[in-house]
């Protein structure tokens, strides 16, 4: 008895009977699938094995011998590099998230230059002004990452078939891109909030 194994990615468990080579020695019509564990170089391991068919069989021949990494990763190439190409493009995706975030948030900050120099010119500390852009940057922020992480679990299901052993809701993934997207979105308001906030209240006004 043997534990259940599936022989494909995409095959589903099924009962299997395996047979022992003694039961049909006579047939040399169908192929015998050796898998050996070895630890050492694979000259050796060729030449170990071919003695120990020959011992087993002499009629036994040794054919097309491969590593079980080579047999995985041409069975699994064409997700791979499916894999790959979704990868490839949620990385540019995320990255022109992160500078559309930018630059939208650092636009709108220096729109309100003006109002920043007001409120320093009638008393507000930097430090306060920050904080209101920061929160108001945040709100925004905030409600963009809820939304987009609610239509990216909702778009999950059209990866179910490309992953094998990892999940579609994988949540390091998922607090990585939302993480990325609130660091460059505090930095867009803090820059620009900073920037402003330095120069002189009555110049900021002037401008």
């Amino acid at each position: 008895m043997v534990a259940d194994v599936a022989l494909g990615p995409r095959s589903s468990l099924r009962p299997y009977v395996y047979h022992s080579h003694s039961q049909f020695a006579s047939d040399r019509n169908w192929a015998l699938t050796e898998v050996v564990a070895f630890d050492g170089d694979r000259p050796a391991l060729l030449s170990d094995a071919r003695r120990e068919l020959s011992r087993i069989d002499p009629a036994l021949v040794l054919y097309e011998p491969r590593l079980l990494e080579d047999v995985i990763g041409g069975g699994v190439a064409q997700e791979r590099f499916a894999l790959l190409l979704v990868a490839s493009f949620a990385a540019l995706a995320l990255v022109l998230a992160a500078v559309g975030i930018y630059g939208v948030l650092n636009y709108s900050v220096s729109r309100r230059r003006r109002e920043m120099g007001i409120r320093m010119a009638l008393g507000a500390p930097a430090g306060a002004i920050r904080s209101m852009i920061m929160r108001d940057g945040g709100r925004l922020v905030v409600t963009g990452v809820a939304l987009g992480l609610v239509g990216a679990f909702s778009a999950t299901r059209f990866l179910r078939l490309l992953l094998f052993g990892v999940s579609t809701t994988e949540p390091v993934v998922f607090t990585a891109a939302a993480a990325v997207i609130v660091c460059t979105a505090t930095l867009a308001s803090w820059i620009p909030a900073r920037a402003a906030t330095q120069a002189d209240p009555l110049e900021v006004v002037r401008d």
